[in-house]
Protein backbone atom coordinates (compact mmCIF):
# COMPACT_ATOMS: atom_id res chain seq x y z
CA UNK A 1 0.00 0.00 0.00
CA UNK A 2 1.12 3.65 -0.70
CA UNK A 3 -0.04 7.10 0.44
CA UNK A 4 -0.35 9.78 -2.12
CA UNK A 5 -3.36 11.44 -0.60
CA UNK A 6 -1.63 14.89 1.12
CA UNK A 7 -4.58 14.96 3.54
CA UNK A 8 -3.38 11.57 5.24
CA UNK A 9 0.15 12.23 5.20
CA UNK A 10 -0.87 15.22 7.25
CA UNK A 11 -2.25 13.96 9.40
CA UNK A 12 0.30 11.45 10.31
CA UNK A 13 2.43 13.88 10.76
CA UNK A 14 0.66 15.77 13.03
CA UNK A 15 0.00 12.22 14.76
CA UNK A 16 3.70 11.74 15.35
CA UNK A 17 4.16 15.28 16.61
CA UNK A 18 1.31 15.03 19.32
CA UNK A 19 2.84 11.40 20.49
CA UNK A 20 6.10 13.26 20.71
CA UNK A 21 4.37 15.85 22.59
CA UNK A 22 3.13 13.62 25.04
CA UNK A 23 6.24 11.95 25.72
CA UNK A 24 8.01 14.71 26.43
CA UNK A 25 10.52 15.04 23.70
CA UNK A 26 12.20 18.24 22.87
CA UNK A 27 9.90 21.45 21.33
CA UNK A 28 12.36 21.51 18.39
CA UNK A 29 11.64 18.31 17.53
CA UNK A 30 7.82 18.41 17.63
CA UNK A 31 7.78 21.66 16.14
CA UNK A 32 9.48 20.06 13.35
CA UNK A 33 7.08 17.49 12.48
CA UNK A 34 4.42 20.09 12.53
CA UNK A 35 6.37 22.60 10.11
CA UNK A 36 6.47 19.22 7.53
CA UNK A 37 2.84 19.23 7.42
CA UNK A 38 2.11 23.06 7.38
CA UNK A 39 4.80 22.31 4.25
CA UNK A 40 2.62 20.13 2.37
CA UNK A 41 -0.65 21.58 3.01
CA UNK A 42 1.16 24.98 2.03
CA UNK A 43 2.13 23.89 -1.29
CA UNK A 44 -0.76 23.88 -3.79
CA UNK A 45 0.93 20.76 -5.68
CA UNK A 46 -0.28 17.21 -5.03
CA UNK A 47 2.29 14.61 -3.90
CA UNK A 48 2.71 13.06 -7.15
CA UNK A 49 3.81 16.54 -8.26
CA UNK A 50 6.32 17.13 -5.69
CA UNK A 51 10.04 14.99 -6.90
CA UNK A 52 12.08 15.86 -3.56
CA UNK A 53 10.13 16.81 -0.73
CA UNK A 54 13.25 17.72 1.00
CA UNK A 55 13.29 20.76 -0.62
CA UNK A 56 10.37 21.62 0.64
CA UNK A 57 10.92 24.69 3.17
CA UNK A 58 10.20 23.34 6.34
CA UNK A 59 10.78 19.44 5.68
CA UNK A 60 14.19 18.51 7.24
CA UNK A 61 15.72 15.05 6.00
CA UNK A 62 14.24 13.01 8.82
CA UNK A 63 10.70 14.38 8.44
CA UNK A 64 11.59 13.88 4.68
CA UNK A 65 12.60 10.52 5.53
CA UNK A 66 9.09 9.74 6.84
CA UNK A 67 6.99 11.29 4.22
CA UNK A 68 8.97 8.60 1.82
CA UNK A 69 8.76 5.88 3.38
CA UNK A 70 4.71 6.43 3.84
CA UNK A 71 4.32 7.51 0.42
CA UNK A 72 6.29 4.22 -0.50
CA UNK A 73 5.29 1.60 2.24
CA UNK A 74 2.12 3.33 3.63
CA UNK A 75 3.76 2.73 7.09
CA UNK A 76 5.81 4.71 8.81
CA UNK A 77 8.49 2.98 11.40
CA UNK A 78 8.18 6.03 13.55
CA UNK A 79 4.97 6.53 13.95
CA UNK A 80 4.54 2.43 15.03
CA UNK A 81 7.04 2.75 17.49
CA UNK A 82 5.34 5.68 18.92
CA UNK A 83 1.99 3.92 19.27
CA UNK A 84 3.47 1.16 20.45
CA UNK A 85 4.72 2.94 23.19
CA UNK A 86 1.99 5.62 23.97
CA UNK A 87 -0.99 4.54 25.54
CA UNK A 88 -4.23 4.82 22.55
CA UNK A 89 -6.21 6.12 25.43
CA UNK A 90 -4.27 9.32 25.63
CA UNK A 91 -5.78 10.38 22.56
CA UNK A 92 -9.08 10.63 23.42
CA UNK A 93 -8.57 13.12 26.24
CA UNK A 94 -7.79 15.60 23.64
CA UNK A 95 -11.76 15.87 23.00
CA UNK A 96 -11.59 17.39 26.66
CA UNK A 97 -11.68 21.23 26.55
CA UNK A 98 -8.03 22.43 27.54
CA UNK A 99 -6.28 19.75 27.00
CA UNK A 100 -3.58 19.48 24.64
CA UNK A 101 -0.78 16.86 23.68
CA UNK A 102 2.15 18.94 26.27
CA UNK A 103 -0.78 18.69 29.35
CA UNK A 104 -1.63 14.90 28.55
CA UNK A 105 2.28 13.99 28.37
CA UNK A 106 2.54 15.49 32.22
CA UNK A 107 -0.75 13.81 33.44
CA UNK A 108 0.63 10.37 31.58
CA UNK A 109 4.35 11.19 32.88
CA UNK A 110 3.18 12.29 36.35
CA UNK A 111 0.70 10.78 37.57
CA UNK A 112 0.32 7.27 35.27
CA UNK A 113 -2.91 8.52 33.32
CA UNK A 114 -3.68 6.46 30.49
CA UNK A 115 -7.45 7.14 29.68
CA UNK A 116 -10.81 9.15 30.58
CA UNK A 117 -11.26 6.31 33.66
CA UNK A 118 -7.26 6.95 34.77
CA UNK A 119 -8.25 10.98 34.61
CA UNK A 120 -11.28 11.10 36.44
CA UNK A 121 -9.68 8.60 39.37
CA UNK A 122 -6.90 11.14 39.38
CA UNK A 123 -8.85 14.50 39.47
CA UNK A 124 -11.06 12.78 42.55
CA UNK A 125 -7.86 12.35 44.46
CA UNK A 126 -7.15 15.89 44.35
CA UNK A 127 -3.43 14.99 42.70
CA UNK A 128 -4.37 16.93 39.25
CA UNK A 129 -4.24 20.45 41.10
CA UNK A 130 -0.53 19.16 42.46
CA UNK A 131 1.11 19.65 38.87
CA UNK A 132 2.43 22.77 37.41
CA UNK A 133 0.28 24.22 34.64
CA UNK A 134 -3.03 22.79 36.52
CA UNK A 135 -4.53 23.72 39.52
CA UNK A 136 -7.51 23.64 41.77
CA UNK A 137 -10.10 25.37 39.00
CA UNK A 138 -8.28 23.34 36.00
CA UNK A 139 -8.93 19.77 38.10
CA UNK A 140 -12.34 20.97 38.62
CA UNK A 141 -13.35 21.90 34.96
CA UNK A 142 -11.69 18.19 33.70
CA UNK A 143 -13.54 16.46 35.97
CA UNK A 144 -16.95 18.35 34.86
CA UNK A 145 -16.02 17.66 30.96
CA UNK A 146 -15.93 14.04 32.26
CA UNK A 147 -18.90 13.40 33.91
CA UNK A 148 -21.02 15.39 31.27
CA UNK A 149 -21.98 13.36 28.07
CA UNK A 150 -19.58 12.64 25.39
CA UNK A 151 -19.57 15.58 22.41
CA UNK A 152 -20.24 13.40 19.51
CA UNK A 153 -17.09 14.79 16.83
CA UNK A 154 -18.96 16.54 14.82
CA UNK A 155 -22.50 18.18 15.39
CA UNK A 156 -25.36 18.42 12.53
CA UNK A 157 -26.48 20.86 10.67
CA UNK A 158 -30.02 21.92 12.30
CA UNK A 159 -28.30 22.26 16.22
CA UNK A 160 -25.02 24.61 14.60
CA UNK A 161 -27.48 26.77 12.64
CA UNK A 162 -29.56 27.40 15.54
CA UNK A 163 -26.34 28.37 17.51
CA UNK A 164 -25.45 30.75 14.71
CA UNK A 165 -27.98 32.67 14.51
CA UNK A 166 -28.30 33.25 17.95
CA UNK A 167 -24.27 34.25 17.84
CA UNK A 168 -25.42 36.45 14.63
CA UNK A 169 -27.73 38.51 16.60
CA UNK A 170 -25.18 39.23 19.13
CA UNK A 171 -22.96 40.33 16.48
CA UNK A 172 -25.35 42.95 14.89
CA UNK A 173 -26.19 44.44 18.35
CA UNK A 174 -22.25 45.24 18.49
CA UNK A 175 -21.51 48.64 16.95
CA UNK A 176 -17.67 48.15 16.18
CA UNK A 177 -18.45 45.41 14.04
CA UNK A 178 -19.01 46.82 10.31
CA UNK A 179 -20.17 43.30 8.74
CA UNK A 180 -19.76 39.93 8.97
CA UNK A 181 -20.47 36.54 7.61
CA UNK A 182 -20.10 33.02 8.51
CA UNK A 183 -18.15 30.71 7.27
CA UNK A 184 -16.02 27.31 7.12
CA UNK A 185 -18.19 24.25 6.92
CA UNK A 186 -21.73 26.39 7.80
CA UNK A 187 -21.42 28.35 5.10
CA UNK A 188 -21.00 25.68 2.53
CA UNK A 189 -23.76 24.30 3.94
CA UNK A 190 -22.54 20.78 5.06
CA UNK A 191 -24.74 18.82 6.91
CA UNK A 192 -22.25 17.94 9.98
CA UNK A 193 -18.89 20.17 11.32
CA UNK A 194 -16.92 20.58 14.34
CA UNK A 195 -16.93 24.01 15.09
CA UNK A 196 -18.01 27.20 13.90
CA UNK A 197 -15.90 30.19 11.93
CA UNK A 198 -17.52 33.95 11.90
CA UNK A 199 -15.32 36.69 9.55
CA UNK A 200 -15.97 40.30 11.21
CA UNK A 201 -14.94 43.37 9.34
CA UNK A 202 -13.79 46.27 12.52
CA UNK A 203 -11.46 48.66 13.43
CA UNK A 204 -11.53 47.74 16.57
CA UNK A 205 -10.63 44.27 17.41
CA UNK A 206 -10.21 43.88 20.92
CA UNK A 207 -13.67 46.33 21.91
CA UNK A 208 -15.56 43.21 19.61
CA UNK A 209 -14.02 40.40 21.88
CA UNK A 210 -14.62 42.42 25.01
CA UNK A 211 -18.53 42.41 23.97
CA UNK A 212 -18.86 39.20 22.43
CA UNK A 213 -17.47 37.99 25.98
CA UNK A 214 -19.69 40.17 27.98
CA UNK A 215 -22.92 38.64 25.62
CA UNK A 216 -21.90 35.25 25.32
CA UNK A 217 -22.03 32.27 27.41
CA UNK A 218 -18.59 31.11 27.72
CA UNK A 219 -17.32 27.66 29.07
CA UNK A 220 -13.73 28.81 27.81
CA UNK A 221 -11.62 31.56 26.17
CA UNK A 222 -9.28 29.04 24.26
CA UNK A 223 -7.03 32.26 22.80
CA UNK A 224 -7.98 35.85 22.33
CA UNK A 225 -5.71 38.47 20.00
CA UNK A 226 -6.09 41.20 17.27
CA UNK A 227 -6.31 38.86 14.64
CA UNK A 228 -8.65 36.09 16.01
CA UNK A 229 -10.72 35.09 19.25
CA UNK A 230 -11.73 31.48 19.77
CA UNK A 231 -13.99 30.55 22.50
CA UNK A 232 -15.81 27.53 23.50
CA UNK A 233 -19.41 28.11 24.57
CA UNK A 234 -21.31 26.78 27.41
CA UNK A 235 -24.36 24.79 25.66
CA UNK A 236 -24.40 21.14 25.95
CA UNK A 237 -22.28 20.60 23.33
CA UNK A 238 -19.46 22.78 23.97
CA UNK A 239 -19.54 24.35 20.31
CA UNK A 240 -16.24 25.91 19.62
CA UNK A 241 -16.50 29.38 17.67
CA UNK A 242 -13.90 31.13 15.54
CA UNK A 243 -14.22 34.84 15.52
CA UNK A 244 -11.73 36.14 12.88
CA UNK A 245 -11.51 40.05 12.69
CA UNK A 246 -10.39 41.32 9.14
CA UNK A 247 -10.07 44.79 8.34
CA UNK A 248 -11.59 46.79 5.06
CA UNK A 249 -9.62 45.59 2.67
CA UNK A 250 -8.66 42.08 3.64
CA UNK A 251 -12.56 41.17 4.50
CA UNK A 252 -13.25 39.24 1.21
CA UNK A 253 -9.78 37.72 0.83
CA UNK A 254 -10.09 36.51 4.92
CA UNK A 255 -13.74 35.15 4.17
CA UNK A 256 -12.69 33.42 0.80
CA UNK A 257 -9.82 31.82 2.82
CA UNK A 258 -11.71 30.87 5.71
CA UNK A 259 -14.85 30.17 3.96
CA UNK A 260 -13.23 26.85 2.22
CA UNK A 261 -13.24 24.33 1.49
CA UNK A 262 -8.76 23.23 2.16
CA UNK A 263 -8.75 21.34 -0.68
CA UNK A 264 -10.82 24.62 -2.91
CA UNK A 265 -8.27 26.83 -1.73
CA UNK A 266 -5.44 23.94 -2.77
CA UNK A 267 -6.63 24.60 -6.17
CA UNK A 268 -6.37 28.74 -5.97
CA UNK A 269 -2.68 28.56 -4.49
CA UNK A 270 -2.21 26.30 -7.61
CA UNK A 271 -3.54 29.22 -9.56
CA UNK A 272 -1.45 32.07 -8.10
CA UNK A 273 1.78 30.11 -8.46
CA UNK A 274 0.97 30.01 -11.92
CA UNK A 275 1.24 33.31 -11.67
CA UNK A 276 4.29 33.37 -9.76
CA UNK A 277 1.88 35.09 -6.85
CA UNK A 278 0.89 33.64 -3.31
CA UNK A 279 -2.91 33.69 -2.24
CA UNK A 280 -3.69 34.34 1.08
CA UNK A 281 -6.54 35.33 3.61
CA UNK A 282 -4.56 39.05 3.10
CA UNK A 283 -4.81 39.34 -0.41
CA UNK A 284 -3.02 38.20 -3.44
CA UNK A 285 1.18 38.94 -2.94
CA UNK A 286 2.85 39.63 -6.59
CA UNK A 287 6.12 39.00 -7.11
CA UNK A 288 7.41 42.21 -6.27
CA UNK A 289 6.33 41.70 -2.39
CA UNK A 290 3.03 44.08 -2.63
CA UNK A 291 -0.19 42.57 -2.08
CA UNK A 292 -3.50 43.14 -4.49
CA UNK A 293 -6.73 43.56 -2.10
CA UNK A 294 -10.24 43.19 -3.42
CA UNK A 295 -13.76 44.44 -2.35
CA UNK A 296 -15.39 41.46 -2.88
CA UNK A 297 -15.45 37.09 -3.36
CA UNK A 298 -16.18 37.94 -6.96
CA UNK A 299 -13.66 40.25 -7.31
CA UNK A 300 -11.15 37.65 -6.36
CA UNK A 301 -12.89 34.98 -8.70
CA UNK A 302 -12.18 37.53 -11.65
CA UNK A 303 -8.85 38.17 -11.16
CA UNK A 304 -7.94 34.45 -12.13
CA UNK A 305 -10.70 34.72 -14.98
CA UNK A 306 -13.23 33.10 -13.30
CA UNK A 307 -16.49 33.85 -12.66
CA UNK A 308 -18.16 33.48 -8.97
CA UNK A 309 -18.38 30.25 -7.30
CA UNK A 310 -20.63 29.92 -4.48
CA UNK A 311 -19.35 28.69 -1.36
CA UNK A 312 -21.76 25.60 -1.53
CA UNK A 313 -19.72 24.45 -4.87
CA UNK A 314 -16.20 25.23 -3.21
CA UNK A 315 -15.00 21.30 -2.53
CA UNK A 316 -11.90 21.04 -4.96
CA UNK A 317 -12.85 19.15 -7.65
CA UNK A 318 -13.96 20.76 -10.93
CA UNK A 319 -15.62 24.27 -10.06
CA UNK A 320 -12.39 26.15 -11.10
CA UNK A 321 -12.25 24.75 -14.48
CA UNK A 322 -16.21 25.22 -14.73
CA UNK A 323 -15.92 28.87 -13.75
CA UNK A 324 -13.07 29.57 -16.00
CA UNK A 325 -15.55 28.92 -19.11
CA UNK A 326 -18.40 31.44 -17.81
CA UNK A 327 -20.99 31.56 -15.04
CA UNK A 328 -21.74 28.02 -13.29
CA UNK A 329 -24.94 26.99 -14.58
CA UNK A 330 -26.03 26.50 -11.38
CA UNK A 331 -29.40 27.15 -9.63
CA UNK A 332 -30.11 30.09 -7.89
CA UNK A 333 -32.78 31.55 -5.06
CA UNK A 334 -34.34 34.06 -7.04
CA UNK A 335 -35.28 31.51 -10.01
CA UNK A 336 -37.59 29.42 -7.06
CA UNK A 337 -41.18 30.70 -8.35
CA UNK A 338 -43.09 28.93 -5.77
CA UNK A 339 -43.26 26.09 -3.12
CA UNK A 340 -44.94 22.91 -3.53
CA UNK A 341 -44.80 21.53 -0.04
CA UNK A 342 -46.77 23.37 2.85
CA UNK A 343 -49.20 22.75 5.84
CA UNK A 344 -51.57 24.66 7.54
CA UNK A 345 -54.19 24.42 10.76
CA UNK A 346 -56.52 22.08 8.45
CA UNK A 347 -53.54 19.60 9.87
CA UNK A 348 -50.97 20.48 11.84
CA UNK A 349 -49.75 23.93 10.57
CA UNK A 350 -49.75 26.46 12.63
CA UNK A 351 -51.39 29.05 10.22
CA UNK A 352 -54.31 29.00 8.11
CA UNK A 353 -54.67 28.92 4.75
CA UNK A 354 -55.29 32.37 3.91
CA UNK A 355 -52.18 33.38 5.89
CA UNK A 356 -49.79 30.64 4.51
CA UNK A 357 -50.91 32.17 0.59
CA UNK A 358 -50.07 35.70 1.76
CA UNK A 359 -46.69 34.76 3.33
CA UNK A 360 -45.87 32.76 0.25
CA UNK A 361 -47.39 35.36 -1.92
CA UNK A 362 -45.24 38.36 0.07
CA UNK A 363 -41.99 36.44 -0.41
CA UNK A 364 -42.50 37.49 -4.51
CA UNK A 365 -43.73 33.29 -5.77
CA UNK A 366 -46.06 32.92 -8.24
CA UNK A 367 -47.65 30.19 -6.72
CA UNK A 368 -47.71 27.89 -3.67
CA UNK A 369 -49.41 24.43 -3.16
CA UNK A 370 -51.11 23.56 0.16
CA UNK A 371 -50.65 19.93 1.12
CA UNK A 372 -51.69 18.77 4.35
CA UNK A 373 -51.75 15.47 5.57
CA UNK A 374 -53.95 12.52 4.71
CA UNK A 375 -56.32 10.81 6.97
CA UNK A 376 -54.46 7.73 8.22
CA UNK A 377 -51.60 10.70 9.89
CA UNK A 378 -53.93 10.94 12.87
CA UNK A 379 -51.58 12.60 14.89
CA UNK A 380 -51.21 15.58 12.65
CA UNK A 381 -55.21 15.50 12.13
CA UNK A 382 -54.92 14.11 8.68
CA UNK A 383 -57.98 14.57 6.71
CA UNK A 384 -60.69 12.64 5.62
CA UNK A 385 -62.14 12.48 1.77
CA UNK A 386 -64.26 14.53 2.65
CA UNK A 387 -62.48 17.50 4.20
CA UNK A 388 -59.74 17.18 1.53
CA UNK A 389 -62.65 18.10 -0.65
CA UNK A 390 -63.95 20.80 1.29
CA UNK A 391 -60.87 22.28 1.68
CA UNK A 392 -60.74 22.90 -2.07
CA UNK A 393 -63.61 25.11 -2.14
CA UNK A 394 -61.52 27.18 0.56
CA UNK A 395 -58.41 27.55 -1.19
CA UNK A 396 -60.95 28.25 -4.84
CA UNK A 397 -61.98 31.39 -2.49
CA UNK A 398 -58.87 32.41 -2.40
CA UNK A 399 -57.70 32.31 -5.22
CA UNK A 400 -60.33 34.93 -6.41
CA UNK A 401 -58.56 37.33 -4.36
CA UNK A 402 -55.44 37.01 -6.29
CA UNK A 403 -54.44 37.61 -10.07
CA UNK A 404 -50.71 37.55 -9.87
CA UNK A 405 -50.81 34.69 -7.32
CA UNK A 406 -51.85 30.67 -7.38
CA UNK A 407 -52.31 28.54 -4.62
CA UNK A 408 -52.82 24.81 -6.18
CA UNK A 409 -54.82 22.27 -4.06
CA UNK A 410 -52.96 19.58 -3.12
CA UNK A 411 -51.97 16.82 -0.25
CA UNK A 412 -49.43 14.73 1.40
CA UNK A 413 -50.80 11.56 0.96
CA UNK A 414 -49.48 8.36 3.51
CA UNK A 415 -47.62 5.27 1.50
CA UNK A 416 -49.26 2.67 4.04
CA UNK A 417 -47.58 -0.42 5.31
CA UNK A 418 -48.88 -2.80 3.02
CA UNK A 419 -48.20 -0.28 0.13
CA UNK A 420 -51.40 1.13 0.00
CA UNK A 421 -52.21 4.60 -0.59
CA UNK A 422 -54.24 6.62 1.64
CA UNK A 423 -57.05 8.22 -0.85
CA UNK A 424 -58.45 6.03 -3.74
CA UNK A 425 -58.18 7.94 -7.17
CA UNK A 426 -61.33 9.18 -7.50
CA UNK A 427 -60.58 11.36 -4.83
CA UNK A 428 -56.78 12.27 -6.13
CA UNK A 429 -57.78 13.20 -9.68
CA UNK A 430 -59.89 16.02 -8.06
CA UNK A 431 -56.48 17.70 -6.42
CA UNK A 432 -53.78 19.82 -8.38
CA UNK A 433 -51.03 18.28 -6.86
CA UNK A 434 -50.60 15.28 -4.96
CA UNK A 435 -47.99 14.03 -2.91
CA UNK A 436 -46.52 11.14 -1.42
CA UNK A 437 -44.28 9.95 1.37
CA UNK A 438 -43.69 7.60 4.75
CA UNK A 439 -44.95 8.67 7.85
CA UNK A 440 -44.81 4.81 9.37
CA UNK A 441 -43.27 1.63 9.72
CA UNK A 442 -39.68 2.64 9.44
CA UNK A 443 -38.10 -0.43 10.52
CA UNK A 444 -39.49 -2.30 7.44
CA UNK A 445 -37.32 -4.48 5.41
CA UNK A 446 -36.19 -2.39 2.01
CA UNK A 447 -38.52 -4.84 -0.19
CA UNK A 448 -41.10 -3.82 1.90
CA UNK A 449 -40.05 -0.11 1.86
CA UNK A 450 -39.50 -0.23 -2.10
CA UNK A 451 -42.63 -1.99 -2.80
CA UNK A 452 -44.55 0.82 -1.14
CA UNK A 453 -42.43 3.11 -3.01
CA UNK A 454 -43.09 1.47 -6.44
CA UNK A 455 -46.59 1.43 -5.88
CA UNK A 456 -47.06 5.44 -5.12
CA UNK A 457 -44.91 6.01 -8.51
CA UNK A 458 -47.24 4.02 -10.19
CA UNK A 459 -49.92 5.70 -9.26
CA UNK A 460 -50.78 7.87 -11.84
CA UNK A 461 -51.88 11.18 -9.65
CA UNK A 462 -48.79 10.89 -7.45
CA UNK A 463 -46.83 13.67 -8.91
CA UNK A 464 -44.21 13.82 -5.93
CA UNK A 465 -42.06 11.26 -3.55
CA UNK A 466 -41.63 13.48 -0.32
CA UNK A 467 -38.51 12.91 2.11
CA UNK A 468 -37.83 9.91 0.39
CA UNK A 469 -35.59 8.52 2.90
CA UNK A 470 -36.65 9.61 5.89
CA UNK A 471 -33.76 11.05 7.88
CA UNK A 472 -33.87 13.62 10.40
CA UNK A 473 -30.70 15.06 10.45
CA UNK A 474 -28.89 14.31 13.48
CA UNK A 475 -31.35 12.17 14.74
CA UNK A 476 -33.20 9.03 12.95
CA UNK A 477 -30.93 7.67 9.76
CA UNK A 478 -33.94 6.86 7.67
CA UNK A 479 -35.59 3.65 6.44
CA UNK A 480 -34.35 1.71 4.26
CA UNK A 481 -34.93 2.46 0.91
CA UNK A 482 -32.94 1.90 -2.03
CA UNK A 483 -31.97 5.13 -4.12
CA UNK A 484 -31.19 4.10 -6.67
CA UNK A 485 -33.82 1.80 -7.12
CA UNK A 486 -36.47 4.88 -6.54
CA UNK A 487 -34.57 7.40 -9.01
CA UNK A 488 -34.61 4.25 -11.80
CA UNK A 489 -38.83 3.90 -10.92
CA UNK A 490 -39.04 7.88 -10.69
CA UNK A 491 -37.46 7.88 -14.47
CA UNK A 492 -39.90 5.21 -15.86
CA UNK A 493 -43.00 6.66 -14.54
CA UNK A 494 -42.29 10.44 -14.99
CA UNK A 495 -42.47 10.90 -11.17
CA UNK A 496 -40.63 13.60 -9.28
CA UNK A 497 -38.57 13.72 -5.92
CA UNK A 498 -38.48 16.25 -3.15
CA UNK A 499 -34.98 18.08 -1.73
CA UNK A 500 -36.74 18.52 1.28
CA UNK A 501 -35.28 21.99 2.40
CA UNK A 502 -36.54 21.26 6.10
CA UNK A 503 -33.36 21.98 8.16
CA UNK A 504 -34.25 18.99 10.17
CA UNK A 505 -34.11 17.22 6.75
CA UNK A 506 -32.25 18.23 3.18
CA UNK A 507 -34.02 14.80 2.14
CA UNK A 508 -32.56 13.88 -0.29
CA UNK A 509 -29.45 14.87 0.13
CA UNK A 510 -27.02 16.43 -1.87
CA UNK A 511 -25.33 12.60 -2.52
CA UNK A 512 -28.05 11.31 -4.15
CA UNK A 513 -29.55 14.83 -6.08
CA UNK A 514 -27.11 14.90 -8.89
CA UNK A 515 -27.90 11.56 -9.91
CA UNK A 516 -31.55 12.29 -9.82
CA UNK A 517 -30.06 14.95 -12.57
CA UNK A 518 -28.54 13.01 -14.43
CA UNK A 519 -31.33 10.29 -15.04
CA UNK A 520 -33.68 12.96 -16.44
CA UNK A 521 -35.87 13.12 -13.10
CA UNK A 522 -37.29 16.30 -11.96
CA UNK A 523 -36.49 17.70 -8.37
CA UNK A 524 -39.33 19.83 -6.47
CA UNK A 525 -37.77 22.17 -3.77
CA UNK A 526 -39.74 22.31 -1.10
CA UNK A 527 -39.87 23.67 2.74
CA UNK A 528 -42.61 21.49 3.75
CA UNK A 529 -43.70 24.67 5.96
CA UNK A 530 -45.60 24.14 9.01
CA UNK A 531 -45.38 27.82 9.79
CA UNK A 532 -45.06 30.92 8.15
CA UNK A 533 -41.34 30.59 9.36
CA UNK A 534 -39.95 28.12 8.16
CA UNK A 535 -40.89 28.89 4.51
CA UNK A 536 -37.12 30.79 5.07
CA UNK A 537 -35.23 27.27 4.95
CA UNK A 538 -36.15 27.16 0.92
CA UNK A 539 -32.83 28.97 1.10
CA UNK A 540 -30.91 25.75 2.16
CA UNK A 541 -33.05 23.92 0.03
CA UNK A 542 -31.16 25.88 -2.80
CA UNK A 543 -27.76 25.53 -1.05
CA UNK A 544 -27.90 21.82 -0.87
CA UNK A 545 -28.98 21.80 -4.62
CA UNK A 546 -26.26 23.83 -5.77
CA UNK A 547 -23.60 21.37 -3.47
CA UNK A 548 -25.15 19.20 -6.02
CA UNK A 549 -24.51 20.39 -8.61
CA UNK A 550 -28.16 21.12 -9.72
CA UNK A 551 -29.39 23.17 -12.53
CA UNK A 552 -32.67 25.43 -12.40
CA UNK A 553 -34.56 23.22 -15.46
CA UNK A 554 -34.56 20.17 -13.35
CA UNK A 555 -36.49 22.12 -10.77
CA UNK A 556 -40.06 22.07 -10.75
CA UNK A 557 -40.42 25.28 -9.05
CA UNK A 558 -38.21 27.25 -11.31
CA UNK A 559 -40.96 26.67 -13.63
CA UNK A 560 -44.10 29.82 -14.48
CA UNK A 561 -47.29 28.87 -12.95
CA UNK A 562 -48.05 28.17 -16.77
CA UNK A 563 -45.57 25.86 -17.24
CA UNK A 564 -46.59 23.81 -13.99
CA UNK A 565 -50.32 23.75 -14.63
CA UNK A 566 -49.03 22.52 -18.48
CA UNK A 567 -47.24 19.92 -16.38
CA UNK A 568 -50.00 18.77 -14.04
CA UNK A 569 -52.54 17.91 -16.92
CA UNK A 570 -50.36 15.82 -18.56
CA UNK A 571 -50.56 11.99 -17.95
CA UNK A 572 -47.98 10.54 -16.01
CA UNK A 573 -45.50 7.74 -17.98
CA UNK A 574 -46.00 4.14 -17.14
CA UNK A 575 -49.06 4.54 -15.39
CA UNK A 576 -52.35 4.21 -16.26
CA UNK A 577 -55.37 5.71 -15.15
CA UNK A 578 -58.36 3.77 -14.60
CA UNK A 579 -61.59 3.63 -17.29
CA UNK A 580 -64.13 4.26 -14.84
CA UNK A 581 -63.76 7.43 -13.29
Amino acid sequence: MTIVDKKQIIKHLDTIALYLEIKGENTFKVAAYHRAGLALENDPRSMDEIEDVSKLKGIGKSTAMVIDELMKSGRSLVLQALEKEIPSGLLDLLRLPGLGGKKIGKLYRELGVVDRNSLRAACEQKKVRALSGFGEKSEERILQSLNEQKRPAQLALPYMLDVSEQLAQILQSIKAVARFSKAGSLRRTKEKMKDLDFVIETDDPEFVSEQLLKELPIHEVVGKGEAKMTVILDDPNHVSVDFRYATKQTYASMLLHFTGSKEHNVLLRRLAKERNEKISEYGIECEDGSVRTFTTESAIYRDFGCSFIPPQAREGKDELDWAQKGPLPLIHLSEIKGDLHMHSTWSDGAHTIAEMAEAMRAKGYAYACLTDHSRSLRVAHGLSSEQLLRQREEIEKINARFDDFTLFAGVEMDILPDGSLDYPDDVLCQLDFVIASIHSSFSQSQSQIMKRMENACRNPYVRLIAHPTGRLLGKRRGYAVDVERLIALAKETGTALELNASRFRLDLSAKWLGKVQDAGVKIAIDTDSHSMEMMNDMTLGVDTAIRAGIRPQTVLNTWSAAQLKSFLQQQKSGTTVATDQ
